[in-house]
C-alpha cells in the first residue's frame, strides 16, 4: 500500500509541482491550503507523513505542528519554508517536527528526506491495532496514546520507539537494536539517544507508582516493555 501524504501548502504552483513529483514516485498525496484545514485533517485522519509549510494563512505552520502534537498525533512532520534562520529550524524541531527543509530546495534531497522519514515511521497496520495496558491506551493505526483518557503528547520518534517496545513486549531489546530499527542508525554509532527517549517515555506514561516499571532497564543489556500480566492487550486485537 502506498504511503499517504498530506501536503499543507497555500501556494498552488508549488502544490502542483511537488504533488506531481510525489505522485510520480508512487505516493498518495492529499492537500490542505491553509493551516486551519491542515490541523483539522491531521487530527481527524490517518496519514503516513505530513509536509507542512511554515508561512500559511489562518494558522502558521509552527502553530499547526504544535496543535498536531498536543492532539497526541505522532505522524512524522517535515516542515517546508523559505526561512533559513537557524532559530526557526530549532523552534520547529523543539515543538515536534521531525525534519526541516528550506526553500529553494533540490527535489532529490526532499525525496530522500521523505523516504528516510517513512522508513523510520510505523508501517500501515490493520484496523483494530489497539493495546490497553491499565490506564494506557495505544492506538497504532491512529498514532495516538491516552493515559486515563487524556491524550499523551508524543513526538513521532517517541511513538515509533513505544510501538517497537510494545510489539516486542517481554523481550529484552539492546540499544543497538533500537538504534537500527527505530532510528536507522548503525549499531556502532555512539549515542545516548535511546536512553533520553526512554526516559521521556517513562515520564509521559507514568500514571502512578504501580506504572513506574512499565519500561524496565535490563542492566548491561538494554530495555524491556514488561506490563503486568494482569494488564492484557484488548482481547482479539494486536498480537
Amino acid at each position: 500500500m502506498h504511503a499517504k501524504i498530506l501536503f499543507v501548502e497555500d501556494e498552488e504552483p508549488l502544490r502542483a509541482l511537488l504533488g506531481d513529483r510525489l505522485s510520480s514516485e508512487g505516493y498518495a498525496v492529499e492537500y490542505a491550503s491553509d493551516g486551519t484545514k491542515g490541523l483539522e485533517r491531521t487530527t481527524s485522519e490517518a496519514f503516513d507523513l505530513i509536509i507542512l509549510d511554515v508561512m500559511l494563512p489562518g494558522m502558521n505552520g509552527f502553530d499547526v505542528c504544535r496543535g498536531i502534537r498536543m492532539a497526541g498525533v505522532a505522524t512524522p512532520i517535515l516542515m517546508l519554508t523559505a526561512r533559513g534562520q537557524i532559530e526557526d529550524k530549532v523552534a520547529g524541531l523543539k515543538i515536534g517536527a521531525d525534519d526541516y527543509v528550506t526553500k529553494p530546495f533540490e527535489a532529490r534531497e526532499l525525496m530522500a528526506r521523505i523516504e528516510a522519514l517513512l522508513r523510520r515511521a510505523p508501517t500501515t497496520l490493520p484496523r483494530g491495532a489497539v493495546y490497553q495496558f491499565g490506564p494506557i491506551r495505544i492506538d497504532l493505526l491512529g498514532t495516538k496514546v491516552t493515559l486515563d483518557g487524556m491524550k499523551v503528547n508524543l513526538s513521532a520518534r517517541e511513538f515509533q520507539l513505544l510501538r517497537y517496545l510494545v510489539e516486542h513486549r517481554g523481550k529484552t531489546l539492546s540499544r543497538d537494536e533500537l538504534l537500527r530499527q527505530v532510528w536507522g542508525y548503525s549499531a556502532d554509532a555512539y549515542t545516548r539517544t535511546v536512553d533520553v527517549h526512554i526516559a521521556g517515555l517513562r515520564n509521559k506514561l507514568r500514571a502512578g507508582p504501580e506504572q513506574s516499571d512499565l519500561i524496565q532497564t535490563v542492566k548491561g543489556m538494554g530495555y524491556k516493555f514488561a506490563p503486568y500480566s494482569s494488564i492484557p492487550a484488548i482481547p482479539g486485537r494486536g498480537r
